[in-house]
């Protein structure tokens, strides 16, 4: 039986219930009714720049933390193993070297030549061991290295027996040197260049990485300063005040963070700079011209060992395959003694480069008075003017290393002074910064608190 509210209408449908509202929408209506008022808005803009000031703080530590151990890493880290890497090559080039001039000079080798011969094998044995704990355990470094302390021992057992038979005046003395030599210029020496790269490759990473602008924390600076800027303009309007202490102190804060980010790191990437174009690359091309030396000297002393056993073409014409391998390691050592002499920054480091020049014009020109005696079958004149005293090809060789050490000394010192300048100049940045960034926020906080305590 159907009822009927009075006056015949039926009864109205019960009205259905209010559907329940997040807490997310019941917190942005608070905030937006506390937006209306004067007080909700202090607290917001409080809040809003406060996260600002911190943020500016915590961005700058982040960024400035990672530059400042990459400066640090390309000082005591990459650089130093990248040193140690051709240290190994020329220790290695050079121990070759020594050991054919050994060779040469038969039962009449020198205590100094012998020793030099092992000092170099020590040496590359020692920074072998050097290079294998700075390097990553599985990486391609560390196969290079162990390949190359494989090879270490093969060596010396090949230059011991050629010493052996050449001591007794077998012919094949000759042979076991070649092949020792073939082991290092085959084998060797291409696994220490590939280490050099390798390390060359890290280096060149932490510059990488030290040098990059910190974008995101200037930005950050720029707009913390304008919203005080603003915050301290509205108060003023509103109220008639020029300072308040508060924002004030933020305001300081943020400007000294800002101004030590932009001048710290613009004066750590002007001393990375000038390390990275007046140490590494004056570095890397005196290596490579050293290298060149070596392998030149090498060649030489095996051109007399071998006399004409082995033979190669070159433009249709038939060569000694050492003295034409000479010819181009002296070519390579001039090219780079230039390049050398155009990236020394002072007089200091032109000075020995120059004098590295002098020693290889005057090593070519006797190197072809002889050749000239070794081809008119002379071997015993020849042989005189290579490894012989006063007037001798080794004269200049000798010559060349020393001012070419002289020189990597100097680079090496202008480079720890300008790379150690460089990682000085961030040094205290990231804590600063984070230190200031809570203090900037705190001045905000108080600032503001300030201001609402006039409401209560």
């Amino acid at each position: 039986m159907t009822h009927t509210a009075p006056g015949g209408a039926p009864p109205a449908p019960p009205s259905p219930p209010e559907a329940r509202r997040t807490a997310f929408a019941e917190g942005v209506d608070r905030l937006r009714a506390a937006a209306t008022t004067e007080p909700g808005r202090l607290r917001v803009i409080g809040a809003v720049v406060a996260l600002l000031v911190v943020a500016f703080g915590g961005v700058t530590a982040w960024q400035t933390a990672g530059r400042a151990a990459a400066a640090g890493d390309v000082l005591t880290g990459s650089q130093p193993l990248s040193s140690d890497a051709a240290g190994i090559y020329r220790s290695l080039a050079d121990a070759n070297a020594a050991a054919s001039s050994g060779f040469l000079a038969g039962g009449q080798e020198t205590e100094a030549a012998r020793e030099r011969y092992e000092e170099d094998v020590r040496t590359a044995a020692a920074k072998l061991v050097t290079a294998a704990a700075g390097a990553d355990p599985g990486s391609p470094a560390t196969a290079t290295i162990t390949e190359l302390n494989r090879l270490l021992p093969r060596y010396k057992g090949l230059i011991e027996r050629a010493r052996t038979y050449n001591r007794q005046g077998f012919p094949v003395g000759g042979a076991y040197l070649r092949h020792a030599d073939a082991t290092m210029r085959d084998e060797m020496l291409p696994a220490a260049q590939e280490l050099y790269e390798s390390e060359n490759r890290r280096l060149r990473g932490d510059y990488a990485e030290a040098m990059p602008y910190p974008w995101a924390a200037i930005a950050l600076g720029v707009l913390a300063l304008a919203a005080l800027a603003w915050a301290q303009r509205r108060t003023y309007v509103r109220t008639n005040r020029v300072l308040n202490h508060g924002l004030v102190a933020a305001t300081a804060a943020a400007t000294v963070t800002l101004v030590w980010l932009v001048a710290g790191h613009g004066v750590a990437r002007a001393h990375l700079r000038d390390s990275r174009d007046h140490g590494v690359r004056s570095l890397d091309v005196l290596h490579d011209a050293r290298v060149a030396s070596l392998k030149a000297r090498g060649n030489e002393n095996l051109t007399l060992v071998a006399r004409g056993a082995e033979t190669r073409k070159a433009g249709g014409t038939t060569y000694d395959a050492y003295d034409l391998a000479y010819r181009q390691e002296m070519d390579v050592l001039t090219a780079r003694l230039a390049d050398a002499a155009r990236l020394a920054d002072d007089r200091a480091g032109r000075r020995p480069v120059t004098a590295a020049a002098g020693d290889a014009a005057r090593w070519r020109e006797r190197h072809v008075a002889a050749r000239a005696q070794d081809e008119n079958g002379n071997y015993r004149q020849a042989l005189a003017k290579v490894i012989g005293g006063k007037g001798a090809t080794g004269e200049c060789f000798d010559g060349v290393d020393a001012h070419l050490a002289a020189a990597l000394g100097h680079e090496e010192d202008e480079f720890e002074r300008a790379a150690g300048a460089g990682r000085d100049a961030m040094t205290g940045l990231p804590a600063g910064a984070a230190v200031l960034g809570v203090l900037g926020a705190a001045g905000v906080v108080l600032g503001i608190g300030r201001r609402l305590s006039e409401y209560r």
